[in-house]
């Protein structure tokens, strides 16, 4: 074993000189250079050539001498362009020369190259040096491995292995306070370090790149050109060498610990650390600090003339106060982000857990958050009203300037980002204990904002760990935190901040809360830390820390460290990530722009446009990440973007898209999975673009057929948008614009129950109905006409959601056929299940037409659609003229049609419309025996239709108590409509993924829209 503490070897000028001839074949002029146990020099040899000589210390043994030679020539032969010094052999081919010493005592002694270089120590750190050193070390280790010699197994005060020793020698230590943090780090290692060094990976090392050590360019002080001096190296744990680097290179450095990451980092590129290494590094700096100056401490009365052991004294015990004032997981957590791995084990399991159940945890308040209308807290902004008042902790003012603000813009809820920069944080609590004359500014919680009293509920199944009132001023009042598991057992803790002080006397440590059960209320501005009323939530993935220690303000140069350690808390609470803000132009810029740009007659929906920039599930989410539950858009069958279907486009998409004049699997396999749905002898598909290009499709095929084109419609139905199809749509030429009806088209009676003349039987209203077609058909023969065909919806829609009385279509379509006329199911918004009972309305009558047209959900938003048709019906259509559209049948197009057959089928999405609709239902009819003004409630599966009246006996319409109605709703964050042609009648058809808490969310909105509306109304 090397004794450090053995007398440094002490030629005279006159020996060397000698030696360097004699055995060298050197002279020159020679200078001493510092050394902690060895004699060294430099020689300006005559030749113009530079060398280092060393005289070794006496104590090394042989072994290891033998050691630091056979290193050098192995990396010589290595890896030769290496910055690193070269062996001078003697004349005899020698790497060693044994010699003597004044008093006998034999000495090594060894020339090496001299590497030109300023020695760090002597610069400034500029920018780039510590990952050039980084770099350099990683390399060198890159060389080493694998490289052994029996003198690498040494053992020395300077071997990390050994720094626990440093505790024998605290007595040297005087000042009480430097052995507290010297104990401090002691107590740590031996607690958490030392048990886990025999585990690490170990190699050869140079183990002692102090800033002495490390040579840089002369002319480029950021590029490390030379390491030099092997004299300490040994076999040990690999991630000594960064350890011990790091504690020099980071010395005076007002952000050590991001120099050390920056080390590490560069390190970690040319030599891979591990996991478990990077978790130790934080402590083996500071414990080669501590050896540092403990030895210096013990050595300094001894040999007070070498500088060299307190070279780096002074700087070592203030970086050693910094390291203490830090919370090493978190510096450990910038550590293992440098070099690639997760800021502390467990963090993307923690992200991706909140991400994937974002639509599942519980709400945290009454009303969901997301159903909320938002705004951003304006904190973001040091000059604004509230965060003045709100850093001079005036929360009075702030709260009344923010409910002001929140009446003048409708605003339910107030946000305040996760890594917001903020400059309410103005006490000397938020300095930084990493980067040295810096504040924490950035909000690493995400803080909700309603009014004191709000009660909070638990998004998920959680345990209490601790309940505690802070007192701090602009601290956290009342915080609870409580652990959760991801679905894949990894823990996390959820913190809950400005909470009413009730919490922390009511939880104790170890009491479950399962989801939906009340955490607290929020605080008011005594009890919560002297804030304006919110909630500050807050998650760790580090489940160590206790939950004063979770940080709620950090540095900005580090927010992608906190990111991982804390991250936002916006999937817990089950927000939008639009909250925060979206892309695109304002609601105001899109609607002038549309002015000029788009035709005039195009639409908007609500007097105030809501822009949509998302779907996911039943609802859509606007500009601002509010959510609104669609109980209206019957487009996305399944949901918006529902997965499977998105990736069945793309990924046919990515593949192949053309015609049908190509042979394709797709078009095939959905034209016998759509016929399958279907009864009877409806075999023949094709496939369009739009139920008008469906329904136009079927004019012709009609004309062929029968050689006619006259039609039988209902009243104000709608069947598309071409100008033939117009010419059968009262819905459309009895409005505004249209030209009346034309003379071909026959139009009979809305088949509507609830609207039959009171002075008609019940067991009459099928068969009153019927005859209103049975007097078009009688006037058609009159004319010397018979009918084409007779087109219905199933349920006609835009008529207002009216159910046919049962047996009408089999009557109608008996007296069409008769006349050689065909039947035509408009199933366009009814189709695909969404009755719950069938597949296909039509099917709720007992009938079986003759074409079926489809489109709206066929596709779940993808704009497909399709018409099936008997062989009869499609042979008379083969009459030698070739149809084709471009796009109708296209192989992206199937692969989307066939997902949606795939998901209603496997995921029971008609079972599901049958029981949620008629969960409904049977809430519309406990509404309407509350409300005189439900008129009516009729409905199937997902179907659903409330007729408002002003008084049931008269059913005069209540047309502006619906329209007030859907608009409250749309306040409230559901979407519905008004049809009919009185529009008077609630229309709801939401996706078929709706469930029974989707339901309960529509039921209760209704109420208190109908009562709000009524209401409002009774006082005008």
């Amino acid at each position: 074993m090397t004794d450090i503490h053995f007398p440094v070897p002490n030629f005279d000028r006159e020996r060397i000189t000698a030696l360097l001839l004699e055995h060298w074949g050197l002279t020159g002029d020679f200078s001493p250079l510092e050394s902690e146990r060895d004699q060294n020099h430099r020689l300006d040899a005559e030749d113009g050539t530079r060398w280092t000589v060393k005289v070794v210390n006496a104590s090394e043994p042989e072994e290891e001498t033998g050691f630091q030679t056979a290193l050098l020539q192995h990396l010589a032969a290595s890896s030769p362009e290496l910055p690193i010094p070269r062996l001078r052999l003697t004349k005899d081919g020698n790497a060693i020369q044994w010699v003597a010493g004044p008093d006998g005592t034999r000495h090594a002694m060894r020339v090496v190259s001299w590497l030109d270089g300023v020695p760090l120590a002597e610069t400034a750190r500029e920018e780039g040096v510590v990952a050039s050193l980084g770099t350099l070390l990683g390399k060198v280790d890159r060389v080493l491995r694998g490289f052994m010699h029996p003198g690498a197994l040494r053992s020395f005060d300077w071997d990390m292995r050994a720094a626990g020793a440093a505790r024998g020698r605290l007595g040297a230590i005087g000042d009480p306070d430097q052995r507290r943090v010297l104990e401090y780090f002691l107590d740590r290692f031996e607690r958490l370090v030392a048990p886990k060094l025999a585990g690490l990976r170990a190699a050869v090392i140079h183990n002692d790149a102090n800033d002495w050590n490390v040579l840089v360019d002369p002319d480029d002080h950021s590029r490390v050109c030379g390491l030099i001096d092997f004299g300490d190296s040994a076999h040990t744990p690999v991630v000594a060498e960064v350890a011990i680097a790091a504690a020099y290179a980071i010395m005076e450095s007002a952000d050590p610990i991001g120099a050390a990451a920056e080390l590490a980092a560069a390190y970690h590129e040319e030599n891979a650390l591990e996991e478990e290494e990077v978790d130790l590094l934080f402590d083996l700096i500071a414990m080669r600090l501590v050896t540092s100056v403990t030895l210096s401490a013990l050595r300094k009365g001894e040999r007070e003339d070498n500088p060299y052991l307190a070279v780096s004294e002074a700087p070592a015990w203030t970086l050693l106060y910094k390291l203490y004032g830090m919370k090493p997981a978190f510096a450990t957590a910038m550590l293992r982000k440098a070099c690639g791995f997760e800021a502390v084990r467990g963090a993307y399991k923690v992200a991706e857990f909140c991400a994937k159940n974002r639509n599942s945890f519980a709400s945290l308040f009454a009303r969901h958050p997301k159903l909320m209308s938002k705004a951003m807290v304006p904190y973001g902004d040091a000059d604004h009203e509230m965060t003045v008042t709100s850093r001079r902790r005036q929360p009075e003012a702030a709260q009344e300037w923010w409910e002001d603000f929140c009446e003048a813009h409708n605003v339910e809820l107030g946000i305040g980002p996760w890594g917001e920069s903020r400059s309410v944080y103005s006490s000397d609590f938020f300095e930084s204990r990493f980067i040295e004359g810096e504040r924490r500014t950035n909000h690493l919680g995400f803080d909700l904002f309603l009014a004191a009293g709000t009660c909070v509920y638990a998004p998920m199944d959680g345990k209490v760990r601790s309940a505690v009132i802070e007192t701090d001023p602009l601290g956290y009042g009342c915080m609870v935190a409580l652990e959760h598991e991801t679905d894949c057992g990894q823990p996390f803790v959820s913190l809950w901040g400005h909470m009413a002080h009730e919490a922390a006397m009511r939880l104790s440590p170890g009491d479950v809360l399962k989801a939906g059960e009340m955490i607290g209320y929020l605080g008011d501005d005594d009890e919560n830390g002297g804030w304006a009323p919110h909630l500050h939530l807050q998650l760790s993935a580090d489940v160590s820390l206790s939950a004063e220690e979770i940080l709620g303000v950090g540095e900005e140069k580090y927010l992608d460290v906190w990111a991982e350690m804390f991250p936002s808390a916006i999937d817990f609470a089950g927000l939008p990530h639009e909250v925060l803000g979206s892309a695109g132009r304002s609601v105001d810029e899109i609607v002038a722009s549309r002015h000029q740009t788009l035709l005039p007659n195009l639409s908007i929906s609500y007097s105030e446009p809501i822009k949509f920039v998302r779907g996911e599930g039943a609802y859509l989410i606007d500009h601002r990440g509010r959510a609104y539950l669609d109980c209206f858009n019957n487009v996305c069958h399944l949901g918006h973007a529902h997965p499977e279907v998105v990736e069945a486009l793309s990924h046919q998409a990515g593949l192949l898209n053309t015609n049908t004049r190509y042979l394709h699997d797709n078009i095939v396999e959905y034209s016998e999975r759509l016929t399958a749905t279907l009864p009877g002898d409806l075999a023949v598909a094709s496939f369009v673009c739009t139920g008008s290009e469906a329904n136009s499709l079927m004019l012709r095929m009609a004309e062929a057929h029968t050689g006619r084109r006259e039609a039988v419609v209902l009243d104000w139905a709608y069947h598309g948008t071409t100008p033939e199809l117009i010419g059968l749509s009262p819905y459309k030429y009895k409005r505004n614009g249209g030209k009346g009806r034309p003379d071909h088209v026959f139009e009979a009676a809305i088949p509507d129950a609830y609207r039959a003349p009171a002075d008609w039987a019940h067991e009459e209203i099928t068969q009153r109905y019927v005859d209103s077609v049975v007097e078009q058909l009688a006037l058609m023969k009159r004319q010397g006409r018979a009918p084409a065909f007779f087109i219905a919806e199933s349920i006609p829609s835009v008529t207002g959601q009216v159910f046919l009385p049962d047996g009408y279509l089999e009557e109608v379509y008996k007296l069409i056929r008769a006349e050689g006329g065909l039947c035509v199911a408009d199933e366009v918004q009814v189709g695909f299940g969404r009755v719950g009972s069938h597949w296909w309305a039509f099917e709720t009558q007992g009938v079986t037409p003759d074409v079926v047209t489809m489109g709206k959900p066929i596709g779940n938003g993808h704009p497909m659609a399709a018409l099936v048709t008997t062989r009869e019906v499609a042979d008379s259509f083969n009459n030698g003229m070739e149809y084709f559209n471009t796009f109708g049948g296209n192989p992206v197009s199937c692969a989307v049609g066939l997902s949606v057959l795939n998901v209603i089928e496997r995921e029971g999405l008609r079972d599901n419309a049958r029981v949620v609709g008629g969960y409904i239902l049977s809430g519309l009819h406990r509404l309407m025996e509350k409300y005189e003004v439900l008129g009516d409630v009729r409905g199937m599966g997902l179907f659903l239709g409330v007729e408002l009246v002003i008084d049931r006996r008269s059913k005069q319409p209540a047309t502006e108590v619906a329209r007030r109605v859907a608009n409250r709703a749309k306040d409230l964050g559901i979407l519905m409509g008004t049809e009919g042609p009185f529009d008077n009648v609630l229309k709801m058809r939401p996706p078929m993924i709706f469930s029974k808490d989707n339901a309960d969310y529509l039921l209760d909105v209704l109420d208190q829209a109908i009562n709000e509306s009524v209401s409002a109304l009774e006082t005008m």
